[in-house]
């Protein structure tokens, strides 16, 4: 465990005591794109610390359509309502974007939050980050352009996948922003005739980020300026994600 890197950001933000107690707590693992880590109304077992790649939230409804209502990158943890008396999951997770993480049992990582009061704070202030992340993208879906929601969840992606080229199907992209696929093709091709990105067999490039960030509706900045409010001082390393190839 020692040997892996460490780009999460919750992790990072951890006193090094804290670090120190909780990693052997922690498994490394895959996250396989299209896998889902929680269901539904059923049991949450373990916790996900992204570590590299975006887990969608995702709302299916009765007819079968879906559509991402959040998603948690490097920035944060899957189901933190589960660490505060939620046993079953509300709402779909999968993985969006493949990658790694550090999972951990639920139940270990509310104990050592009994334990660690840093920890348990740190949990608490992300609690409160991922319902703002919900509503902020609620307010986005309905006021906001296609192509500059486009932009932002582009972005979005960018920072968690640690690589300007990365895989995105059309699919996926419909359910993220919850339109059908003719829109997307439309989106994605305004964005590649601006030089922003290309695009092919289901793998997005980013060109020009800060074209996109021009273009991209308030809501990307928005999430940014409050992890900044709620945790204060951000590793600089990853305040404005470096690409790894």
């Amino acid at each position: 465990m020692k040997n892996k890197t460490i780009n999460n950001k919750l992790l990072r933000l951890l006193p090094s005591e804290s670090l120190d107690l909780l990693l052997p707590c922690l498994d490394f693992v895959e996250l396989t794109s299209g896998e889902t880590i929680d269901h539904v109304n059923r049991p949450i077992e373990h916790l996900y610390f992204v570590n590299r790649g975006v887990i969608s939230l995702v709302k299916v409804m009765r007819d079968g359509r879906s559509v991402e209502v959040g998603a948690v990158g490097i920035e944060g943890i899957t189901d933190p309502i589960a660490l505060f008396g939620i046993d079953d999951a509300v709402i779909e997770a999968m993985v969006q974007v493949p990658g790694n993480a550090f999972r951990v049992g639920r139940k270990v990582l509310s104990s050592r939050m009994a334990e660690d009061a840093a920890l348990r704070d740190l949990m608490q202030r992300y609690a409160r980050f991922a319902y703002g992340q919900l509503v902020q993208t609620a307010a986005c879906n309905r006021l906001h352009m296609l192509t500059q929601r486009a932009c932002r969840w582009i972005l979005t992606t960018h920072d968690s996948a640690l690589a300007d080229s990365f895989s995105l199907t059309h699919e996926f992209m419909a359910m993220m922003l919850g339109v059908p696929r003719s829109s997307v093709t439309l989106a994605v091709r305004e964005l590649r005739e601006a030089g922003f990105i290309s695009y092919s067999r289901g793998r997005m490039n980013v060109i020009d980020r800060a074209g996109l960030r021009d273009a991209s509706c308030e809501c990307y900045f928005e999430n940014i300026a409050e992890m900044k409010r709620l945790f204060g001082s951000i590793p600089p390393d990853l305040d404005d994600v470096p690409n790894q190839g």
